[in-house]
């Protein structure tokens, strides 16, 4: 049985949950802790009425926003997350953050090579190419925006390979063959590849990529297929899953995002959201049913026929650890 290198997986990846407290327009600022750490990359939903979701990172800085439920390119948010802190990060009054009484979720990372998270910037030249990379590993997958005008969002993922990709903002599924986009080439433990799409290599373009490598214990990229049974497949992570998104592949489905904090129990049904989407959270919705995923001590069980996670495709996933399943000294984490 492999051992983890990452013991305390909530020193890397943590889900903090909040209530906004802000009026729009109405001045003043929040600090929000209890992360466990400087993060580089905050991802925030608003759970209890329908926001975009944001992405700030420090490789732009604070105020740069994006949204993986849209083409747009970033803007500045004066008012938006402020400050990256040693423990978290500063809200202004901005409604879509910090909404006087909505609840939000922000799942925060920290950039590193020692969980196989890098955080690339780059301007594009319209030419296949190489980008320099410092994951320490090879990326299994890379989440890309082109920042300075509006362009889909682009996803390579290893178990669907260099010709496909996905868009985050979209319910569409992979194309047959689009190798322009990642040069139909794998990733390095030092490089990733573009095209000569404007997807990711636009002419004077400017980018950001999230690239993500498998750490054991920690992180893994893989692929389920779908039974369309409620006894739904079991999917072996090696870990306890505190973080997992789903999404379909071969057909036009939603991006699930289900995590521990939302959803501490087992209790039939994940309080749903999506990055494609600016909805609500919820545990039924007929656009997307219900989505009963068990979050377990080595990986996630499926309990549902529902096509959004368990038609009869091929669904990719990305999870994040809670705890290993067995430590780097070769105890379950259960008996630490």
């Amino acid at each position: 049985m492999a051992y983890t290198t990452i013991d305390n997986p909530g020193e890397y990846f943590n889900t903090v949950l909040y209530t906004g407290n802000k009026t729009d327009g109405g001045g003043g600022s929040d600090n929000i802790t209890g992360v466990g750490f400087s993060p580089n990359w905050v991802w925030i939903k608003g759970r209890s009425a329908a926001k975009s979701h944001y992405f700030y990172d420090t490789v732009r800085g604070a105020t740069k926003q994006l949204n993986p439920n849209n083409e747009n390119d970033e803007n500045t948010g004066s008012t938006s997350l402020t400050a990256f802190l040693s423990d978290g990060f500063t809200l202004g009054d901005e409604p879509e953050n910090n909404d006087d009484g909505v609840t939000f979720v922000s799942w925060n990372w920290k950039e590193t090579a020692d969980i196989g998270f890098d955080i690339v910037s780059y301007t594009g030249n319209a030419t296949a190419r190489t980008i320099s990379h410092s994951c320490g590993a090879v990326p299994t997958m890379i989440i890309a925006k082109r920042r300075s005008s509006d362009e889909s969002w682009g996803v390579y993922h290893v178990a669907r390979g260099a010709n496909k990709f996905l868009r985050l903002q979209s319910t569409n599924h992979e194309p047959d063959d689009e190798s322009s986009i990642w040069n139909n080439t794998t990733p390095t433990s030092s490089v990733f590849s573009v095209g000569t799409s404007g997807l990711c290599n636009q002419n004077g373009g400017t980018y950001i990529a999230y690239l993500f490598a498998d750490i054991k214990g920690f992180s893994k990229m893989g692929i389920y297929i779908g039974n369309n049974s409620v006894n739904g497949p079991f999917t072996y992570l090696g870990f306890k899953p505190a973080f997992l998104l789903i999404k379909d592949s071969t057909s036009g489905q939603f991006w699930h995002i289900v995590d521990n904090k939302r959803d501490p129990f087992n209790d039939g049904d994940a309080s749903q959201l999506s990055s494609n989407s600016n909805a609500a959270e919820s545990t039924i919705r007929t656009d997307r049913g219900t989505l009963p995923i068990d979050l377990l001590s080595n990986g996630f069980k499926i309990r549902t026929d529902g096509s959004s996670c368990n038609g009869t495709g091929s669904f990719i996933y990305m999870a994040f650890a809670e705890n290993p399943f067995v430590t780097s000294t070769g105890v379950p984490a259960t008996a630490r």
